[in-house]
Formats: C-alpha cells, structure tokens, sequence
C-alpha cells in the first residue's frame, strides 16, 4: 500500500465523521459560504502578481515536520504582501498537521484566492470548502475516476468554485481532462516515491490544452526555473516547503521574488 493508499483509506473515515458531526445545512449557512469567489484565472494572470501558489504547509508525510512554529496570520499575510497570486492551505490532519480552520483564518486576512489543498473524494468536501471561505479546490487525477472528477467538478462550478486538475503523467491527463476544470496543475513529485523532479511539467506542458491555466507545483526552488517554465507555458508555480522550511516563510518569499 502506498502512501497516497493510505492517505485516502484515512480519509474515507475522516470525511465520515465529519457528516456524522455537521450536516450540509449547518455548513450552508456559514458565514463565507454565500461569499462571491475570487477569480483564479484574474489572480494568477494579474501583471501586479507573480503568478506563486504559495503553501501554508506544517508537515508532510515524507519530510516531516517543516515548520510547525509559525501562524497562520504571519506567513499568509506576508505571503499576499510579497505578491502572492494565490494561497494553498493544507486541511490534511493526520499526514500533514493541517486544520480546516486554518482556509477559514486566511480568508479572513487575505483577499486574494484560497485553495483548499486536500485529498477530495467526497462531495461533502467541496461543500466544506466553499463554507470555510475557499475560493479553489484540488481533484487529484490519481486517486478519482472520470466520473468522480465530473461529479465534484460540476458542483464546485455550481457553488462559483474555481477547479484544479492536479495529474503526475500523460496518463492521467488524457483521462481526466473536462470542461468545468479551470487549472491543470503538474506535480513535479512521484506520489509513489516522493522523489521530485521540475523535468514532469516541462514534458506534459505540451499536452495540455491552450484553454487551461498551466500550474507547476513542487520542485521548484529558483526563479530561474519559473522563468523557464513561463516560457513553456505556465502561469501558475505553487511553492510550499521552499519557503516553509525557512523560520520566517514570509521573508523567504520576499527575498525569492525579488529574483523574478
């Protein structure tokens, strides 16, 4: 079993207890779940912005702890100041110390676009998300079918949610490819073995259609690469344990733009 295995096996019970706890009519009639979204598109193409997903993230599953010192407040905020296109905040208790307080605490800061980066399976979860002020959901080719992808896709659309398709291969692209994704992300990591390597968005740049939002994510950790890989097409680069393992992420981030 991998990782990602047991990353989804744990999150069937978590998203089952999380129903079991508060009702889809509780979560309707939060505070931020009437809230018009932020434009993914009109963030990351903004000349004033980098283009930089920028990860809140405590720990991962093969790195460990990263930085569980910081706060929510500090490195989100300085992350918007340094011309964050976006944020990614991490929801994943169990493999990667997230809370989902934690979206909730950066929309209440930030005003620019929120992704909750998740392992979503259920459609309770894109519910949660628009409830605790997200403005971008996550699919993971990996681990749904085409019809499951078309199922949360068209409900997050419904609710004014922006959609990224995140895929590792050729394979998974081909697949999962649909007309309510606004972003199709590369991850640069091997979901098998974690290794990473920037080479994986410069190989399916080419196969993604022109009408998508081209996002790179993991792997890169100079300017120079985000300069290459705008030339091969992408407007979106989601940094996380760059900055994260840093004991001041916001500073980092500041000192990586200044590069750009």
């Amino acid at each position: 079993m991998t990782i990602l295995d047991k990353i989804v096996e744990n999150k069937r019970r978590e998203v089952a207890r999380a129903k079991s706890r508060v009702s889809y009519t509780k979560l309707e009639e939060a505070e931020f779940f009437s809230r018009d979204t932020y434009s993914f598109r009109e963030f990351l193409l903004a000349p004033d912005r980098t283009g930089i997903i920028a990860e809140f993230k405590r720990r991962s599953p093969s790195k460990g702890i990263i930085n569980d010192k910081v706060t929510v407040k500090q490195v989100t905020t300085a992350y918007a100041a340094a011309g964050a296109s976006a944020l990614s905040v991490l929801t994943d208790r169990h493999f990667f110390m997230g809370q989902k307080v934690d979206v909730k605490r950066a929309r209440m800061l930030n005003n620019i676009p929120i992704l909750r980066k998740d392992f979503m399976i259920d459609e309770y979860q894109v519910i949660e998300a628009k409830a605790m002020g997200a403005d971008v959901i996550l699919l993971i080719a990996a681990i749904l079918t085409p019809a499951e992808i078309d199922k949360l896709a068209t409900l997050a659309k419904s609710l004014g949610l922006n959609v990224l398709l995140e895929v590792h291969n050729l394979e998974e692209l081909e697949r999962s490819i649909h007309p309510k994704l606004d972003a199709i992300g590369v991850n640069n990591r091997n979901l098998a073995d974690f290794t990473v390597s920037v080479d994986t968005s410069f190989q399916l740049a080419k196969h993604i259609p022109d009408e998508f939002l081209k996002v790179s994510e993991s792997a890169i950790s100079n300017t120079e690469v985000i300069k290459d890989l705008k030339q091969a097409g992408f407007s979106g680069f989601l940094i996380g344990e760059n900055f994260m393992k840093e004991a001041d992420p916001g500073a980092a981030m500041r000192e990586f733009v200044k590069n750009l």
